[in-house]
């Protein structure tokens, strides 16, 4: 039996994941998109040009969407999906707010939790090749901030200044598109899992964490090393110390079809709290 039909009408998804928009052969960056069904299944919908979609389409983290899908030939993986047409049919329904302690999103998302990263990593070498899956680490250890590579491939550049690209704003008018700033840093977890000694790494690839970079080095003034500082504040600090901490992983279909020791990486983190946390949200908006 399948995991879901070939061609969903009408899907019914919560987005729980966004990761940071990567730039594309084709000129449009493109988003990897995820979340959850009615029934607790993870989705995946794969590509969408985001910041191409018209303003009442741009759907958020935990807005329930509907729209029309057909699985994605072009990926093995029994979860992905793209939009039957294109993405300008997605409905947005509404959002799951975080009333009560993140009650209605806990409902929602926390259907299947894993706690041992080996059995989730044997279970994407299954049959299924699941590839989407929700996590709770024992204990998150570290959070690492490592320098990376300051631009995109000079291809992609090439293809921006290759077409006429333009996006609307608020009044109506085409302004050019110019390609979206590249974040100069990867951050990743070092985190226990259930019934192992030795810590894991991986790496975030979650948009919150990027727009979270960029609004805390406009706050530093343009000073990264403070920007970055903040960004292990939030992540490290006041995570660990006020909020229930759950992984969205993923496999990277690179790396999944290579069948590499774990193709897993985050690519979003759960943070309902443990306790009331008045001040959360500050820096990420």
């Amino acid at each position: 039996m399948s995991y879901l039909p070939d061609t969903f009408e009408q899907a019914k998804v919560l987005i729980t994941v966004k990761t940071y928009p990567l730039p594309s052969n084709k000129y449009e960056e493109l988003v990897c998109t995820a979340g959850i069904l009615e029934d607790g299944k993870w989705i995946r919908i794969y590509p969408i040009p985001f910041r191409s979609l018209p303003r009442d389409k741009k759907f958020e983290k935990y807005e329930w969407i509907l729209v029309d899908l057909v699985r994605n030939k072009d990926d093995f993986r029994q979860e992905s999906y793209r939009p039957k047409t294109d993405a300008s049919n997605i409905q947005i329904l509404g959002k799951v707010g975080t009333d009560h302690e993140w009650a209605e999103r806990k409902k929602c998302v926390l259907k299947e939790v894993f706690a041992s990263f080996e059995e989730l990593i044997q279970q994407s070498k299954s049959e299924s090749k699941k590839s989407l899956a929700t996590f709770r680490p024992r204990e998150i250890v570290d959070f690492i901030v490592e320098e990376d590579k300051r631009t995109w491939k000079e291809q992609w550049q090439a293809n921006y200044d290759q077409y006429d690209l333009f996006e609307i704003d608020k009044r109506g008018k085409g302004l050019p598109k110019e390609i979206i700033r590249k974040v100069p840093y990867k951050y990743s977890y070092r985190f226990l899992c259930e019934g192992e000694l030795k810590p894991r790494t991986l790496m975030i690839e979650d948009w919150e964490i990027g727009a979270l970079y960029w609004n805390c080095l406009k706050q530093a003034e343009g000073d990264e090393e403070e920007a970055n500082r903040l960004v292990r504040m939030k992540y490290f600090d006041d995570f660990l110390t006020k909020r229930d901490i759950h992984l969205f992983v993923g496999t990277t279909k690179k790396y999944h079809a290579m069948n590499a020791p774990n193709p897993f990486v985050i690519i979003g983190v759960f943070y309902p709290p443990t306790k009331k946390d008045f001040g959360q949200g500050s820096l990420f908006h």
